[in-house]
């Protein structure tokens, strides 16, 4: 009977010692998977952290350049002053899109840098034929800010 107990107390004795082994070896494992992939966020939190300084850093750099930039064209606005008759709202359109094509080519560029004599003379005195009308143009007031506005007198 004493052996029996002792191999039950060496079974005993194995099975813990197998188990406190096998808790010691698995958690070294598990301790190594976490730390590398905790490395691995921490390395990725850093490279994120770098680029959000960076883009800060570029978009301070930006607010600053917008701030001291001059006005830009960007928009057209044409205001038609009709002569005697009536005019059809089709004849209307018409020319309004036939003058804002002549300065579509200014939209973008910096005020500053626009000559208002020029934007004159590209409508002033113009005869524009829409169907079996013709129309003459005559440029009454010009404003040119970041929306440029014409005044236009309209003669049939």
């Amino acid at each position: 009977m004493g052996q029996l107990k002792n191999k039950g107390q060496k079974f005993i004795l194995c099975f813990i010692a197998g188990l406190v082994t096998g808790i010691l070896i698995g958690t070294a494992i598990l301790s190594i998977i976490v730390s590398y992939r905790m490395d691995m966020h921490y390395k990725k939190i850093a490279y994120l952290e770098t680029t959000i300084q960076d883009k800060n850093a570029r978009l301070e750099k930006l607010e600053k350049s917008i701030n001291t930039q001059n006005i830009i064209l960007k928009d057209i606005e044409i205001i038609l002053i009709f002569d005697g008759d009536e005019m059809d709202e089709i004849d209307e359109i018409e020319i309004e899109k036939a003058i804002k094509e002549k300065y579509s080519t200014l939209l973008g560029k910096e005020v500053k840098n626009i000559d208002p004599d020029i934007l004159i003379e590209v409508a002033d005195k113009r005869i524009l034929k829409i169907e079996d009308r013709e129309y003459r143009l005559h440029i009454n007031k010009l404003i040119l800010t970041e929306i440029l506005k014409i005044f236009i007198k309209v003669e049939i």
